[in-house]
């Protein structure tokens, strides 16, 4: 779920868009499951992803990057200056 990188880590994430509130709901699928308020039209539900990863990991916005899966629920999100340990820790639940 969680790799380490050069940079920082990668996780793999699968989105719920539409939900009721935005934020990390634990793990689904051996991923890490954000739901998102935002629908998944024009980019919205990308960007809220972003702006909810870099306020959970404590990052800026540019700090993070959708790596793969634009445009389907499972990504791969690249965060970087983030530990593998401190990622571990700030996605449990």
């Amino acid at each position: 779920m969680i790799a380490s990188t050069p940079e920082g880590v990668v996780i793999d994430v699968r989105v719920v868009p539409r939900a009721a509130r935005a934020g990390i709901a634990g793990t689904r699928d051996d991923a890490l499951l954000v739901r998102l308020h935002a629908p998944p039209v024009e980019g919205a539900a990308n960007a809220e992803l972003i702006e909810v990863i870099a306020k959970a990991f404590g990052v800026p916005r540019r700090s993070v990057t959708i790596v793969s899966g634009e445009r389907s629920r499972n990504k791969r999100v690249a965060v970087a200056g983030v530990t593998q340990e401190v990622a571990e820790a700030r996605t449990t639940i």
